[in-house]
């Protein structure tokens, strides 16, 4: 029993840690249709600049200030990426996929050159270093920091998407730009905003997955952003909801699978994407369930003409 605990709370705070790296991502991909490869470069240079925030400062107050100064980092380049790069490839997806491409290689290659290649621990604060007794499992307490943190992003997210002006601009940006331009309204400096928050959420990600894995690595954040985008297909663009709970359960499997099938976690996720993709109707074909109907339909139309 305490061992079921254990794996589901670990699971649940390491779903939370891919919500939060994937929920910036659906942002970018949903509602502006830009496929950033370059989200996990911003991780990684966020969990950087935190961690010699951390370093210098120390203990809990410097766990604060790496968590703004990483959110930051991830804002700031996000918003620098968009305004050099990306706005002038809007619509063209090859392009698009091209630079961020670009950006995912060289950046780590960049921190590799100034920090070397060697992973380094992340300075974790006492308060957040021991374990917490639930059910007779002892949990970590950074789990439920985890989850607390995804919780809170979970209804930013709702409330600017639904209650906020550049919310509902970038929404009918999507749909028809044109003619939210002839309305007079700045269609460009919303998206601009939307790509800054997605990578301010990554930052933000880079810094509790320091917290998480309790060290940090020029290629972390790419290796994140692979579960991320699983994430992201399995939930679909439909609302954040499906993707936090899409996180959830590639958490939870990557956990299970990793303890009770001998280390095949990252196995066992790939299956589990691959059994959504094969299973998810194409447009225009129906559920599996109404495209076996119409099999089993014509078949015993086939079969009464044969009688006749």
């Amino acid at each position: 029993m305490d061992t079921l605990v254990l794996l589901t709370l670990t699971g649940l705070g390491l779903g939370a840690l891919y919500f939060l790296i994937a929920s910036g991502l659906a942002l970018i991909f949903g509602l502006m249709d830009v496929l950033n490869f370059a989200h996990g470069a911003f991780l990684t240079v966020s969990v950087y600049t935190a961690w010699r925030t951390a370093e210098t400062v120390g203990g809990m107050p410097g766990l604060l200030l790496a968590a703004v100064v990483g959110t930051l980092t991830g804002l700031l380049l996000a918003a620098v990426v968009e305004l050099v790069l990306i706005r002038r490839l809007y619509g063209r997806v090859k392009e698009q996929i091209l630079v961020t491409v670009g950006l995912s290689l060289a950046v780590p290659a960049l921190v590799q050159t100034v920090w070397g290649a060697d992973a380094r621990p992340f300075p974790v604060p006492d308060a957040l270093s021991g374990t917490v007794g639930v059910l007779g499992a002892r949990v970590p307490v950074n789990r439920f920091l985890l989850v607390a943190v995804a919780l809170l992003v979970l209804a930013g997210i709702h409330l600017f998407l639904s209650r906020t002006r550049y919310g509902l601009i970038v929404r009918a940006g999507v749909e028809d730009r044109a003619m939210v331009t002839a309305l007079g309204i700045d269609v460009t400096r919303a998206f601009t905003l939307v790509f800054a928050l997605g990578g301010a959420l990554a930052g933000l990600a880079g810094v509790l997955g320091g917290l998480y894995f309790g060290s940090l690595s020029p290629h972390q954040g790419t290796s994140l952003l692979v579960f991320a985008f699983v994430v992201v297909i399995i939930g679909g663009l439909v609302s954040i909801t499906s993707v936090a709970l899409s996180a959830l359960t590639v958490g939870l499997v990557q956990q299970y699978a990793n303890y009770y099938a001998g280390g095949y976690g990252d196995l066992a996720v790939v299956v589990l994407l691959a059994a959504v993709v094969l299973s998810r109707p194409a447009a225009g074909t129906g559920s599996p369930r109404a495209r076996l109907r119409r099999a089993l339909t014509a078949l015993r139309t086939r079969s009464a003409g044969g009688t006749a």
